[in-house]
């Protein structure tokens, strides 16, 4: 698989380990930054990974900030990014069955990288199970995302 990767200043200690592993298990890292721990902005690199996603240059994408919540936040912003903070190896491959996420983030100052090794290869070994239950709540979850596009919840009154 083609895998956008994004790290902030705080997420640039685990960068090493995500590409050694993403060449391990034989994909191809798109590399958005950054190559430092300099500050930089989160919402930069979430931003590219995301795009890259949305756009369908990559397949999948994995953001690494602090916390990883900012970087998070920040992709879910991207229309058809379904993005998750996972810190442990049922989440990472149950975001992906269930719920088609494509968008991992981490927190590098929450897990260390022999943890997140085992978290990236669950969500990269995932694939979205197609249940019918678990289309039907992605078309739910789609449809939110067309209503927001469409300004829906722009207009008064409207939950």
């Amino acid at each position: 698989m083609k895998i956008a990767i994004g790290f902030d200043h705080a997420g640039f200690p685990l960068k090493g380990e995500v590409v050694r592993l993403l060449k391990e298990l034989g994909h191809e890292a798109v590399d958005f930054g950054t190559n430092s721990t300099d500050p930089v902005d989160y919402p930069d690199f979430a931003r590219a990974v995301a795009v890259s996603v949305a756009g369908r240059e990559c397949e999948r994408g994995i953001v690494v900030c602090g916390s990883g919540v900012g970087a998070s936040v920040a992709a879910n912003k991207v229309p058809g990014i379904r993005s998750a903070l996972c810190h442990d190896t049922f989440s990472a491959r149950q975001g992906v069955e269930d719920d088609d996420m494509n968008v991992l983030c981490l927190g590098a100052r929450v897990i260390g990288p022999s943890l997140a090794a085992e978290v990236l290869r669950a969500f990269l070994g995932a694939r979205f199970s197609h249940a019918e239950r678990h289309v039907r709540r992605l078309n739910k979850v789609i449809a939110i995302e067309t209503d927001a596009r469409a300004g829906v919840f722009d207009r008064k009154g409207v939950s």
